[in-house]
């Protein structure tokens, strides 16, 4: 029997904290995983007791990664519908308060055996590779692919200053060309690479997909199907798209006379939006954050997105598939939803006004089953399976592809150079001064006993 090649999804974040690096990943696990021609891992991070009080809510808190993993089983499958054939597996992270994200501790590449080093996936490549201090990931994979979630430069831009975005900006080209062989940025809203294409590889949950097929029986019963107007969801956070949103609902009161819209979500803004929100002449109402898969949303016709944070926005994505109007701005983490009838444009105010009118006074065009298909994660996944270079030929065979195959330059002066700065960043990774001043957690080089015993990690003479 045919050896199966074998994917290891590498990402940095895990249910239950609701992030897009954690949900994803996730699902593009398990449908890579369905038609069992492929062997799929995901590598997810394992925090400490400590660390889940800071990044998991409503109490959610596990003793074990297998308990974990048992939680993380049976969220996909209860969405997917079907027994979901992957593996999971777990590296050492901590969490970095300064930047609100889960960071690697040691060298992650030994979470999967040599003997299954086929390919491996790097959600967020950057991230994964700011601080990576070990084996080199074009030695270790035979290709390695990058999946660009996050426009880390407009929230540096935002929160810090245009300085730190540029060196960002170089810190990030250099170690996603040392570490990747090919790169996807889900729009042009990121960072350019080298070896880039832009292509969205990710879908939406079923579960909306299901709600949108009920919605369109509705409509093509004659059937009111969305009895209430405007609505925005999202996490309560200013740069996450209400400071536009507020400013637009402003300077357009009188044109908008009427509108009501509520506003779903919670972060450390809340209280101030919620106090701007009251300034207004129009009757916008802010509600305490729910899932998007509420029935509470069932039946709001027109979703307002005017976020240009998001590098593709889940919430547009899904409000399509339920069936919904979208209104958003014309920018290129929405170029992928242009092709949605229900998805109307807007450049400035005045065609953000035009846009929330038409959207209110029409009912959405059902969607065709082209459209929903589109939007599936099974689309998605075919689409990452051709940008990755990774589609099966037709008669079943995988592609060939071998060190020799990308090293087949190894004597030309690019790859010496590569070859040097990859030397570089491992050198300066190994430097705790070094690392620390570049912004890594203290004594995160390697992973201590205890961190790699909580994975099932072989024990090491490091410590």
């Amino acid at each position: 029997m045919e050896k199966k090649q074998h994917i290891a999804i590498y990402t940095t974040a895990s249910l239950p904290w609701m992030t897009g690096t954690a949900v994803n990943p996730l699902f593009r696990a398990a449908y890579l995983a369905k038609h069992a021609r492929r062997k799929v891992t995901l590598v997810i991070p394992w925090l400490s007791p400590d660390d889940q009080e800071l990044v998991y809510p409503d109490k959610i808190r596990f003793s074990s990664a297998s308990e974990q993993e048992a939680y993380v089983r049976r969220w996909v499958e209860e969405r997917t519908g079907f027994t979901c054939d992957f593996d999971i597996c777990f590296y050492p992270g901590k969490f970095a308060l300064d930047k609100r994200s889960i960071l690697p501790v040691g060298d992650i590449t030994e979470i999967i055996p040599d003997e299954e080093s086929d390919v491996a996936v790097l959600e967020e490549p950057e991230h994964l590779t700011w601080f990576h201090h070990g084996k080199r990931w074009k030695t270790k994979f035979r290709l390695v692919v990058g999946v660009v979630h996050t426009n880390y430069l407009e929230y540096i831009r935002r929160e810090k200053n245009a300085m730190q975005a540029n060196l960002a900006k170089h810190v990030n080209n250099w170690v996603v060309s040392i570490y990747c062989h090919k790169v996807i940025r889900l729009s042009g809203a990121t960072q350019e690479f080298p070896r880039s294409v832009i292509c969205n590889v990710h879908g939406v949950n079923p579960k909306f997909l299901e709600i949108g097929k009920k919605k369109k029986e509705q409509l093509e019963n004659g059937d009111e199907a969305f009895t209430k107007g405007a609505y925005y969801i999202g996490k309560m956070v200013w740069n996450k798209g209400y400071r536009e949103l507020l400013k637009l609902l402003k300077d357009h009161e009188k044109e908008l006379s009427g509108l009501e819209v509520d506003l779903y979500g919670k972060g450390e803004d809340s209280e101030e939006v919620k106090e701007a929100a009251q300034k207004l002449k129009l009757a916008v109402r802010v509600h305490s954050g729910r899932d998007h898969g509420d029935p509470v949303f069932y039946d709001y016709k027109v979703f307002l997105n005017p976020s240009t944070s998001d590098v593709v926005c889940t919430t547009t994505a899904e409000a399509l598939a339920m069936g919904k109007t979208v209104v958003c701005a014309n920018h290129p983490s929405n170029e992928f939803f242009k092709q949605f009838p229900n998805c109307l444009m807007y450049d400035d105010g005045v065609g953000f006004v035009a846009a929330t009118r038409k959207a209110l006074a029409d009912d959405p065009a059902p969607l065709t089953d082209e459209q929903r298909h589109e939007l599936s994660w099974e689309a998605a996944t075919q689409r990452f399976l051709r940008v990755a270079g990774l589609e099966e030929g037709v008669d079943g065979s995988r592609p060939i592809m071998t060190r020799k195959n990308f090293a087949s330059a190894s004597l030309n002066m690019g790859t010496k150079l590569e070859d040097v700065s990859a030397f570089v960043h491992y050198a300066g990774s190994g430097i705790e001064l070094f690392r620390r001043l570049l912004g890594a957690i203290p004594g995160s080089m390697h992973a201590n006993e205890q961190q790699r015993k909580e994975v099932g990690l072989p024990s090491s003479s490091k410590s």
